[in-house]
């Protein structure tokens, strides 16, 4: 039986799939006293605590073709994420890092410190076509490293200065720090936040999505937000059968009172190494539930425990998800929630300010 680890979502540090040979670790390492920054091979112990490591990018903006998101640009100011969702689809990113999709993911996170004028250089591109950008396609932009380092306040604020419209995808209660900047964004059609909510009970949030917001902290952002003007909804996700599916009506209840206008879900997806991992927390947290969620997470996906392909894993299939989808639609209805489309943005804002460079030059 899998041991549990307290303020972790994984159990174990499973090695990532491209490595040729795998190391144990010294399950008591000596300390390090080299100098500078972390390092990022150096063995995790059972406890590892967290280590911000420098993600030396240099591009910033992600495309993609998905039919399954609604935005083709995103940007992830971080690899990694310490809320440590055991669920988390991004897990395995962090093997073509080398680096395991279990404990590493959520100890090991790399912040782009360059962010913002990665950003700036990319929206002053002559050829560059002006969308909605999502903040949290990957990870999400609010964790614990956010409060001390600001590279999402700092992006939210190149937004602002080019009019380039912006959408958010978070499970923190931090999102409110930055009202001021979302507000003004807002006013302009060029903002949208989107909290996701996996369940109301504090205490399997605690296991599932251990350094996340509580329940009550992400309502009371909703809140906080809507009242600023910012256009807000609720993702229901992900959705785990047997597990929190129950809980549909109280989310999307909740949700509306805090000022959502607007409301989506998704299924539970296991891609790749995330299926091991969730399937380990499930023996160590509800092992008297594990049968029957596996059970049913096979039959949402034509009997595998995934389904990859476009078009198909976002949605459940068969009479377990056409009956949760009939749910899903009744209460939207009941609670008043406005279309599942989200909010329109204006692109058409776009505007590229003068390069400060640029500037100092014309005063001569």
């Amino acid at each position: 039986m899998p041991t549990p680890i307290k303020g972790r979502g994984a159990v174990s540090n499973r090695a990532s799939r491209h490595l040729r040979t795998h190391v144990e670790p010294d399950p008591a390492p000596p300390p390090s006293d080299a100098p500078g920054e972390p390092d990022a091979s150096a063995p995790l112990a059972r406890h590892p605590a967290t280590r911000v490591l420098r993600d030396a990018a240099r591009t910033v903006i992600s495309r993609n073709d998905s039919p399954d998101v609604p935005f083709d640009q995103s940007l992830n100011p971080y690899r990694g994420c310490e809320h440590g969702c055991v669920y988390c689809f991004a897990r395995p990113s962090h093997a073509r890092l080398d680096h395991s999709p279990g404990l590493d993911f959520e100890t090991l996170i790399y912040a782009k410190h360059e962010a913002a004028q990665l950003l700036d250089r990319e929206l002053r591109r002559p050829g560059y076509r002006p969308s909605p950008i999502n903040l949290g396609a990957n990870t999400d932009p609010y964790q614990p490293a956010e409060r001390e380092l600001g590279l999402t306040r700092a992006v939210l604020a190149k937004c602002l200065e080019f009019r380039q419209p912006v959408t958010i995808v978070t499970k923190s209660a931090l999102v409110t720090r930055d009202v001021d900047l979302l507000g003004e964004l807002a006013r302009e059609r060029l903002a949208a936040v989107y909290v996701s909510v996996t369940t109301l009970d504090p205490a399997l949030k605690r296991t599932l999505e251990p350094r996340a917001a509580s329940p009550a902290a992400r309502l009371r952002a909703l809140a906080t937000l809507s009242a600023a003007g910012v256009p807000t909804g609720v993702m229901v996700a992900p959705v785990i059968p047997a597990l929190t599916d129950h809980e549909l009506e109280a989310i999307l209840a909740g949700a509306r009172e805090a000022g959502a206008a607007r409301a989506a879900y998704v299924w539970l997806r296991l891609p790749l190494e995330v299926r091991e991992l969730f399937h380990e927390w499930l023996d160590a947290h509800v092992p008297l539930r594990a049968a029957r969620v596996r059970k049913l997470v096979r039959e949402l996906r034509g009997g595998r425990d995934n389904d990859p392909r476009f078009g198909h894993r976002m949605r459940g299939q068969g009479a377990y998800a056409d009956a949760f989808r009939a749910r899903f639609a009744a209460a939207c209805r009941r609670f008043g929630y406005e279309s599942r489309e989200g909010a329109a943005l204006d692109a058409s804002r776009f505007r590229v300010p003068a390069d400060a460079a640029s500037t100092q030059l014309a005063l001569w």
